[in-house]
C-alpha cells in the first residue's frame, strides 16, 4: 500500500522537491542569499514534508485499505466511512452498483427458478402422455414392432428422467432421507424398466449379493444405479452384466461389471466431468454426456465413492463404496 501510495502522490513529491532545488539553486547562483540558511530552511521543509506524507498516508489510505481488504459481496455493513469528498464519491459508486447487482441478481435467480419450475411441470405432463403410450405398445401384436417402439419409449422415458433428477441435483440435500434400503429390491426395479431393452440385446445378469442392506437414500440411490445400469446396457452386446456387493474393512461396495466397448485410458480422467462424451466414440450421437456426471454428483451428496475401472473393448466396473457408520452419522446430520 505504502508504495502504491507513493506512486499515486509522485507527482506532488516531484513538484515538492523541484522547488527545493529551485532554492538551492537561486542562492547557489545569487552571493546575496546566503547558501547554508537556505540549506537549512529547505532540511526543515522536508522533514516537515515527510511528516505530513505520512500523516495523509494513514489517513487517506484507512477507506481504501478497507475496500481492498473486504470480501467480494454484497454486504457494505463493514465499510468504514469516508473523509474526503473524493471518498465520498466512491462509496456513492460502490453502494449505487451494489444495488444493481442485488437487483439483477435477484431478478436473474427468479427467472432461473421460474424455467426450473416450468420445465419440472412439462416434464410431469409428458409423464402422462408417455404412460399411456406405454400401455398401448403392452397391447400390440406385432412382436418386433413392439420391441422397437418399447425401446424408443424407454430412451425417452430415460431422458426425461435425467434431466428431472438434473434440475433437482442443486438441492438434493433438502431431499435426502436417509434409511435401511433393501439392494436386491431396488436392483431388480431398476432391470425391470430395462427388461424389454436388455432382450432386445440378448443381455442377462448375473447377480451375487452378500450384502443385502445398505444404508443410503433409496430414490437417489436408485438414480445412481439407473444411470450405471443404462451405460452398462448401451454399451454391451450378447453378454453378461455382473452385479456384485460385498463388505470390507466394515465399508458395503457394490460392483456393476459389463463387458462392452469401454473407456479410453485418455478419456478416463474427463467421465465424470459435464457434458464430456468420448474421444473415441465422439459420433456416437446417442451419448448426452450427462449420467455419469449426474451420477457422482448424487453419489457425493450421499457419501458414496463412485469409482471406475475400464479397458478399452474389455468392458467397465462401476464401484460404489457406502460411507462407513460414521460417516453415515455425519451425513444424517446433514
Amino acid at each position: 500500500m505504502i508504495k502504491r501510495y507513493l506512486i499515486e502522490r509522485s507527482s506532488w513529491i516531484f513538484l515538492f522537491l523541484l522547488q527545493q532545488i529551485i532554492f538551492l539553486l537561486i542562492a547557489y547562483l545569487d552571493p546575496s542569499i546566503p547558501l547554508s540558511a537556505v540549506g537549512y530552511v529547505v532540511f526543515i521543509s522536508l522533514i516537515v514534508f515527510v511528516i505530513f506524507l505520512f500523516y495523509r498516508y494513514q489517513k487517506e489510505t484507512a477507506f481504501f485499505r478497507q475496500l481492498k481488504e473486504r470480501d467480494n459481496d454484497f454486504d457494505l455493513s463493514n465499510l468504514s466511512s469516508p473523509s474526503s469528498p473524493f471518498e465520498h464519491i466512491v462509496e456513492n459508486s460502490i453502494i449505487e452498483q451494489t444495488k444493481h447487482l442485488k437487483r439483477t441478481a435477484s431478478e436473474n435467480r427468479m427467472l432461473v427458478e421460474q424455467e426450473k419450475d416450468d420445465l419440472l411441470a412439462w416434464i410431469h405432463e409428458v409423464k402422462t402422455p408417455l404412460t399411456a403410450m406405454h400401455l398401448m405398445i403392452q397391447r400390440m401384436d406385432d412382436t418386433p414392432l413392439k420391441g422397437d417402439l418399447t425401446h424408443e419409449w424407454l430412451r425417452i422415458h430415460l431422458l426425461l428422467d435425467q434431466q428431472l433428477h438434473q434440475k433437482r441435483i442443486p438441492f438434493i440435500k433438502n431431499d435426502l432421507y436417509m434409511e435401511v434400503t433393501e439392494l436386491e429390491t431396488l436392483l431388480f426395479s431398476e432391470l425391470k424398466t430395462l427388461q424389454s431393452w436388455c432382450i432386445q440385446k440378448g443381455i442377462g445378469f448375473d447377480f451375487d449379493l452378500q450384502i443385502s442392506h445398505v444404508l443410503s437414500d433409496a430414490k437417489w440411490l436408485a438414480f445412481i444405479i439407473r444411470q450405471i445400469l443404462t451405460n452398462a446396457v448401451k454399451y454391451s452386446r450378447s453378454s453378461e452384466i455382473i452385479i456384485n456387493s460385498y463388505n470390507s474393512n466394515d465399508r458395503n461396495y457394490l460392483t456393476i461389471q459389463d463387458f462392452g466397448r469401454g473407456i479410453d485410458t485418455k478419456d478416463m480422467p474427463r467421465i465424470f466431468d459435464k457434458g464430456f462424451t468420448s474421444t473415441t466414440e465422439h459420433q456416437d450421437q446417442a451419448s448426452t454426456g450427462m449420467g455419469l456426471y449426474l451420477a457422482k454428483k448424487a453419489a457425493d451428496s450421499l457419501h458414496i465413492q463412485l469409482s471406475i475401472e475400464s479397458t478399452r473393448n474389455e468392458g467397465t466396473t462401476v464401484t460404489l463404496a457406502f460411507p462407513k457408520r460414521n460417516e453415515f452419522d455425519q451425513t444424517m446430520g446433514m
